[in-house]
């Protein structure tokens, strides 16, 4: 398991995003790149140094410091979709390459080169600005449908990073709340939020909250839902 690049984007004025500009035209870096965690949500915007967000109401933050996406997904839809589509495509800081990126469990720590730790919190939702920046029609329906999202992940350990280095799982929860599910209880089977649970204050706050108000309202789902 092997991180292939680590992508950061700059700041680009275009007409699809809500505020007029956007980050998610990310590109590979040569060289080390620090990551740490950049603070709360709507305040702090991306945990790798020299990457930019332009809307910190809805990206970036300690829960989405970094977004990672495994190249096996990326060559699934690039012949789905007729046509290349280079590492940082899909707006993620870490390409991959060997890592069960949407089967990983929620606060999975993954260590990557000899500093960085990082724990998965979520998977990451579509929005508009992804759909226009890829042209596809009906992207944001096909993107969920399809059910490998990436992962977010909150910096544990900073450290420094490049292209190449090493990823090794350092620990995995005892629970089954993998992003995957954590993805389908936020989009397309609500009924799933008690379930995620179980994966406790590792989850994203916002997914926390939800599933949490979720269960007052609605009550826990028997063992036959999954």
């Amino acid at each position: 398991m092997k991180l292939l690049t680590v992508n950061v984007g700059q700041l680009r004025t275009v007409d699809y995003a809500d505020n007029g500009a956007t980050g998610i035209d990310k590109r590979p870096v040569d060289g080390a790149v620090r990551v740490t965690d950049p603070g709360p949500k709507g305040q702090g915007g991306s945990g790798l140094a020299g990457d930019a967000i332009s809307d910190l109401r809805h990206h970036g933050g300690t829960d989405q410091a970094v977004y990672a996406f495994a190249r096996e997904d990326l060559d699934r839809w690039e012949k789905e979709l007729g046509r290349p589509l280079p590492n940082g495509s899909f707006g993620e800081n870490l390409t991959t390459s060997g890592v069960d990126v949407s089967g990983a469990r929620i606060g999975e720590r993954w260590r990557i080169g000899d500093e960085l730790v990082l724990e998965v919190t979520s998977g990451r939702i579509p929005c508009r600005t992804f759909a226009s920046r890829l042209g596809e029609k009906g992207w944001v329906k096909r993107f969920t449908q399809d059910c490998a999202p990436g992962a977010y992940l909150r910096v544990i350990e900073p450290g420094e990073i490049r292209a190449g280095d090493p990823v090794a799982i350092v620990h995995r929860p005892g629970h089954d709340v993998t992003v995957v599910m954590a993805f389908r209880a936020e989009t397309v089977e609500r009924s799933l939020l008690p379930k995620v649970l179980a994966a406790g204050e590792a989850l994203h706050t916002g997914l926390l909250r939800d599933a949490r108000a979720y269960v007052a309202k609605h009550g826990a789902v028997s063992d036959s839902v999954i």
